[in-house]
C-alpha cells in the first residue's frame, strides 16, 4: 500500500473510530475514492481516458471537492439556472481556496480537457457546464470583507452580487452590482457588470481596482494599474477568456442606504406610447437616475403589461422632479415608485429569473432610440399563454459612456440601452415554437443594434461574429490571449481563438 493509500484508510479507520467534532470530520468530508478510469473530452472535442490514479490524485490533492457522476452533490453541482441545458462533466472540482483552484486547472491544462468554470451559473447558453470535460464550481469559494477606510471591497471568485450589497451596504458604501443578486459576481464583472448604479458609478469593471487571476499554466498573478497592466485591462470586459479570478478588489462609492425606485405599470395596449415616451426621457436622464422598460407576458395570461422600472440614488427632491414627467404617459395599473431600501430593490427581481423552465434569449446595443424602432418592438409582441415572453431595454449611458472605449476591454460605451429579448416555456413542452418565435422577433430588431453582450455570448455565435464584437479591442485581446492561454484552454465564453 503506497503512503497516500495508507493515510487515507487510516483517516478514514480514524474517523470511524473516534467521537469527534462536526467541524473536525467536515475536514476530511472531501475526500474522494475514485474507482475507474474516467472518459472525458479535451476542449477540441477528443475523448479521452483519464487514469484512476491521476484523478484520486488530483482529489487528494484538494481541501475542497471533487465531485463525480452518481452522487446528488454532482448532480447539483453540473446544473446551471437555465434548466434547459442539462450537460454532465466528467468531474466537477468544488474548491475551497486558491490552491485548489490551481490544481483543477492544472489538471485540466496537463490533459488538454474541456474546461468550464461556473460561479452563478446564470449564463443564459450554459457556458459554466459542459459535457465530458472538467467543471471548477466556486459556489464553495465565497467571502466579501470591506474595508471601510479605504473603501475597497475584496470579494473572493465565487461570490454572488448580493453578498458584496450586503456587506457594503451596512457600512454606507456601494459599487455597480447588476440587478439580480443571486448572480455571480466572476461572470458579471469580467463581461462588464451592468446595474442599477453604473450610470452614476461606471460598470462593475470599471470599479475593480486590482485582482488575483488563476492563469492556464497555474500560476497566480495579480493585476492592477500598476501590477500586470495589460491583463488588468483585458480582465475588464474580456469576458474569462485568461483565466479565473480569485478576488476582486473593488473600489466603493458612499451613498445613502434609502433610494426611490420601483415599477410604474400600463396594459401592453399602451406599448407604443410608453416605449415613444421611454425613448425620449430615459435619454435626457441624469446620472443618478436608472430606469428600465420592460414588456411581459407570463405563461397563463391571456394579456400583458409594460412598464417602467426606476432606481433613483439621488436625493428625495432629485428623484421626484426627475420622475415628474413619468405622469404624462396616462393612468397606470399600478404605480409601486417610492422610497426603497438599496439592498431591496437589488433583489426584487431575483424572482423574474429563476430559469427553473427552458430558457432563449436574444440582445444587443442600441446607441439610439428612434421612433420606428419602438413601434417594431410593440407590434412584433406575441401573446401566447403556453410561455413567458419578455422584452426590455437596461440603460447604459451616463457614466459609462464617459469612458474612453479603449479604457478598458468593453468597447460597447456609445450604447443607450442593452436591448433583450427573451422566453421561457415548461420544460416537459417543445421549446422550438418559442425558440422560433423569438428568432423572427429579433430579426425585425437586429438591424438597429450595434454589437452585444459578451455575457450573453451564445453558440450560435460564429467566431468572427465573436471576434467583431470586440471592435477596435480585439486585436489587442487578441495579443493578451496567445500570450496568456495560448492553448486555449479557457474557451467556453466569448471566445478569443490564439493564433500561435
Amino acid at each position: 500500500m503506497n503512503r497516500r493509500s495508507f493515510l487515507r484508510s487510516s483517516v478514514a479507520a480514524s474517523v470511524a473510530a473516534t467521537p469527534i467534532s462536526q467541524a473536525y470530520a467536515s475536514l476530511y468530508s472531501a475526500l474522494t475514492t475514485v474507482n475507474s478510469d474516467l472518459a472525458a473530452v479535451t476542449g477540441a472535442g477528443a475523448e479521452v481516458s483519464l487514469e484512476r490514479a491521476a484523478v484520486q490524485e488530483l482529489a487528494d490533492s484538494l481541501r475542497g471537492s471533487l465531485l463525480l457522476p452518481g452522487s446528488d452533490a454532482y448532480e447539483s453541482a453540473r446544473r446551471v439556472l437555465n434548466l434547459s441545458i442539462d450537460k454532465h462533466p466528467a468531474m466537477v472540482v468544488q474548491p475551497t481556496g486558491v490552491a485548489d483552484i490551481q490544481n483543477a486547472v492544472t489538471f485540466a491544462r496537463e490533459r488538454d480537457l474541456l474546461l468550464a468554470v461556473k460561479c452563478g451559473g446564470h449564463h443564459a447558453a450554459g457556458k459554466s457546464t459542459c459535457d465530458g470535460g472538467m467543471q471548477i464550481d466556486l459556489s464553495k469559494f465565497r467571502n466579501v470583507r470591506v474595508d471601510p477606510a479605504a473603501q475597497k471591497a475584496y470579494v473572493s471568485g465565487g461570490s454572488l452580487l448580493g453578498e458584496i450589497d450586503h456587506e457594503t451596504m451596512a457600512l454606507g458604501l456601494v459599487t455597480t452590482a447588476g440587478t439580480v443578486s443571486h448572480t455571480g459576481v466572476g461572470g458579471l464583472t469580467l463581461g462588464a457588470g451592468f446595474g442599477r448604479l453604473a450610470r452614476r458609478y461606471g460598470l462593475a469593471c470599471d470599479n475593480v481596482v486590482g485582482a488575483d487571476v488563476v492563469l492556464a499554466n497555474g500560476s497566480l498573478v495579480h493585476v492592477s494599474p500598476e501590477e500586470n497592466a495589460d491583463l488588468y485591462w483585458g480582465i475588464r470586459g474580456g469576458g474569462g477568456n485568461f483565466g479565473v479570478v480569485t478576488s476582486f478588489e473593488f473600489g466603493l462609492h458612499p451613498m445613502q442606504r434609502t433610494v426611490t425606485g420601483g415599477e410604474i405599470i400600463f396594459p401592453i395596449e399602451r406599448a407604443k406610447d410608453v416605449l415613444r415616451f421611454y425613448a425620449e426621457w430615459s435619454s435626457e436622464a441624469p446620472d443618478e437616475l436608472y430606469a428600465d422598460a420592460v414588456a411581459m407576458q407570463q405563461a397563463g395570461q391571456d394579456s400583458g403589461v409594460i412598464m417602467i422600472h426606476v432606481c433613483h440614488s439621488g436625493t428625495p427632491e432629485q428623484a421626484e422632479k426627475d420622475l415628474a414627467p413619468l405622469q404624462k404617459i396616462g393612468k397606470p395599473i399600478a404605480n409601486g415608485i417610492g422610497p426603497i431600501d438599496y439592498v431591496t430593490i437589488q433583489s426584487s427581481w431575483d424572482s423574474t429569473d429563476p430559469r427553473n423552465v427552458g430558457t432563449y434569449l436574444k440582445s444587443g446595443f442600441i446607441n439610439e432610440f428612434p421612433q420606428d424602432l419602438a413601434d417594431r418592438v410593440a407590434d412584433g409582441i406575441e401573446l401566447d399563454p403556453n410561455r413567458d415572453t419578455m422584452l426590455f431595454f437596461q440603460q447604459s449611458g451616463g457614466a459609462i459612456g464617459r469612458v474612453p472605449a479603449d479604457a478598458t476591454a468593453f468597447a460597447h460605451r456609445k450604447s443607450i440601452s442593452n436591448m433583450f429579448v427573451t422566453v421561457s416555456w415548461p420544460l416537459d413542452s417543445d421549446p422550438e415554437p418559442h425558440v422560433n418565435y423569438i428568432r423572427r422577433y429579433w430579426d425585425t430588431l437586429k438591424p438597429n443594434t450595434d454589437g452585444w453582450y459578451t455575457n450573453e455570448a451564445g453558440d450560435e455565435d460564429s467566431a468572427e461574429s465573436v471576434n467583431a464584437n470586440y471592435q477596435g479591442n480585439y486585436e489587442r485581446l487578441l495579443t493578451l490571449k496567445n500570450r496568456y492561454d495560448p492553448t486555449n484552454l479557457f474557451r467556453l465564453n466569448a471566445n478569443i481563438t490564439p493564433t500561435v
